[in-house]
């Protein structure tokens, strides 16, 4: 029996058609593990929303889009000199140093030029520039790529395009088409207020797939239920049960995510003191976990195991039967299910 995400699909494709009637030049990215739902549940969506482009992660990703998508693809990943350097006429690499350009030389690729933000990741920096420009020949420059921080910063997304745009308008660009990440929809529209001669893709993943969470929603299957006396041992650990109560196995471990989770900025005393506290209950070896029954969220009996997860109830809750589902809230950007099942509306669960 299979940890599972049910998705509502009416209401997720009622947001996703928003977003795209919102937003103009929509590139979806599609990469990764599919933000939960697939790489090609992804790219059947995609060419359901009439896009023309969607950007992958790496080019890896590019034969898992292309079977349910006609269009075009980004590589999203900077090229490098190692890798296969063959034109291929549906695929566009992005290229983020001059050495990528000149590996490339030749072969009639199709490349956008991304550019160093304040993000310093990947990109060619200003001095770059011109050389750069220079060696484009036998190439089809597609336009330059703008990676954005999330967090807008002193002076903001908006600046930052401004700045870059204006350094490339002194060189004479090939292209005049900006791929661009993490703008608002009020951002965008003031980007193409001041550049009106240019094209601007917006490259958006998680609000796209992400941005109406309710619609999709992760349950593991009960596959076993045991009473447990006080004393009792159980698990790897053979740990002793403190008191009387259930232990319930279910599926959803961490092949599948759950309890993984990335390292995430801590900003404030609220945040902090929350990061303390569950700390020290981990230390006493008091794991919450992701799990819902009965209206609460249930602790880990112990750390979750590959397939399947061990979840501990006090005897005085009434347990779930084998093959009941509970509710698991997960990361949908860690998250592989088993499968991913259309649904009226998921389950709220008990």
């Amino acid at each position: 029996m299979p940890f599972t995400v049910l998705v509502d699909t009416a209401r997720w494709r009622r947001h996703m058609d928003e977003v795209r009637d919102r937003v103009p030049g929509l590139v979806p990215v599609v990469k990764g593990n599919g933000y939960g739902f697939g790489l090609r549940r992804l790219a059947e969506e995609s060419a359901r929303l009439g896009v023309d482009t969607v950007a992958v992660g790496e080019a890896q990703e590019v034969a898992h889009v292309r079977a349910a998508f006609d269009g075009d693809v980004l590589v999203l990943a900077p090229y490098r000199p190692w890798e296969d350097a063959s034109p291929d006429p549906r695929v566009v690499r992005t290229v983020s140093d001059v050495g990528g350009l000149q590996a490339l030389a030749g072969t009639g690729s199709r490349v956008v030029l991304e550019l160093l933000t304040s993000m310093r990741r990947h990109g060619l920096a200003a001095d770059d520039l011109r050389e750069a420009v220079g060696v484009l020949d036998g190439l089809h420059c597609e336009g330059f790529a703008l990676h954005l921080p999330m967090d807008p910063g002193r002076t903001g997304r908006v600046e930052e395009v401004t700045r870059w745009t204006r350094a490339l308008e002194e060189h004479e660009p090939p292209s005049r088409v900006l791929w661009v990440s993490h703008l608002t929809d009020a951002e965008l529209a003031q980007v193409r207020d001041r550049f009106g001669t240019w094209t601007v893709r917006p490259r958006i993943g998680t609000r796209l797939w992400l941005g109406e969470r309710d619609a999709a929603q992760a349950r593991g299957t009960v596959l076993d239920v045991h009473r447990l006396a006080s004393g009792d041992r159980y698990g790897y650990r053979q740990r002793r049960a403190r008191r009387d109560g259930w232990l319930v196995v279910v599926a959803g471990g961490t092949t599948h995510g759950v309890a993984l989770e990335a390292p995430k900025p801590v900003r404030g005393a609220v945040s902090r003191a929350r990061v303390l506290a569950l700390g020290t209950l981990a230390a006493a070896g008091r794991t919450l976990s992701p799990f819902t029954w009965a209206g609460r969220q249930r602790w880990f009996a112990e750390p979750p195991h590959m397939q399947v997860s061990m979840i501990w109830l006090p005897a005085s809750v009434s347990p779930p039967e084998i093959g009941d589902t509970l509710p698991c809230e997960v990361r949908m950007t860690t998250t592989y299910a088993d499968e991913v099942v259309d649904a009226v509306s998921p389950p709220t669960g008990s």
